[in-house]
């Protein structure tokens, strides 16, 4: 998949597995505690889908020297 079918999108279970979390919960809780957390490209609202861009997750972990995972 490229990306115009969303390949560079990805789900909290994606970013959670990006960043080492165990749930995709964390995800939330990282919104929360970090300002700078890229926010959802996608939000269809509460307990939906959301999806945001691999590169800007990848480009936020970097800048806070967090282990990159694949």
């Amino acid at each position: 998949m490229d990306e115009e079918n969303g390949d560079h999108l990805v789900d909290a279970a994606e970013v959670a597995g990006i960043l080492g979390l165990s749930q995709r919960n964390s995800v939330s809780t990282y919104q929360h505690r970090y300002a700078d957390f890229p926010r959802p490209v996608i939000d269809r609202g509460p307990r939906k889908a959301r999806f945001w861009r691999r590169d800007d997750i990848t480009a936020w972990q970097v800048t806070h020297h967090l282990a990159v995972r694949r």
